[in-house]
């Protein structure tokens, strides 16, 4: 079988036909949808956001406010952590955590260089077993340990600094509802723009049958 040409004009007059009105009704009640969803998406992002900054202060579970973070916003539309042009980079600072680390590395070299300076007049009383204070174990003593001391490790910035990027598209009511405003749009365009023209024709040929 052949298929059927399509008839320009037929289809014209079909696309005239479309209710373009409730078209137009439509993507207003999606374009609202789509609006209030997509703060939603930001105000829940916020909210997460906060609980990390409260586990941070309180030294509680980061860990799990970081990943109920990354994963919301991870799966949601309009969920970016920065704010402005001025925003810190990476937006995620956690304050106490890498205070935390600090101390936690100070006390590491303090224990270690204890012992070490434990270790340092052991070894300079065997080499130097006849000096005293202002002899060649306080030089012997502070070489050892300027050798042998621990030095606080720079905190990797991935302990404590994150940055979470949330998709241009997500498939919930955010995505959804700004899709079918785009869609709702474009028809409304099309049945507006058809019915224009058959109103056109019509007059035309109006004027013409004068």
């Amino acid at each position: 079988m052949r298929p059927k040409k399509i008839n320009p004009e037929n289809l014209l007059n079909k696309l005239a036909n479309l209710p373009f009105t409730i078209f137009f009704g439509l993507f207003l009640l999606s374009a609202i949808v789509a609006v209030i969803s997509l703060r939603s998406n930001n105000q829940t992002m916020i909210q997460l956001r906060e609980e990390v900054y409260k586990a941070d202060k309180d030294g509680g579970d980061v860990n799990a406010a970081l990943n109920k973070l990354r994963a919301y916003v991870h799966g949601h539309m309009n969920t970016n952590l920065s704010s402005g042009g001025n925003a810190i980079k990476p937006p995620i600072q956690l304050k106490y955590t890498y205070e935390r680390l600090m101390a936690a590395e100070k006390s590491r070299t303090d224990t270690v260089n204890s012992r070490i300076y434990t270790d340092a007049q052991i070894h300079c009383e065997r080499l130097h077993p006849g000096s005293f204070s202002g002899g060649p174990r306080v030089p012997c003593i502070q070489q050892y340990v300027s050798q042998n001391g621990a030095k606080p490790n720079e905190i990797p910035a991935s302990l404590y600094q994150f940055d979470f990027v949330s998709p241009t598209w997500s498939p919930d009511l955010a995505g959804w509802s700004l899709l079918a405003t785009l869609v709702f749009f474009v028809a409304f365009v099309i049945s507006y723009g058809a019915n224009l023209i058959v109103k056109n024709k019509i007059r035309s040929l109006a004027r013409d049958l004068i």
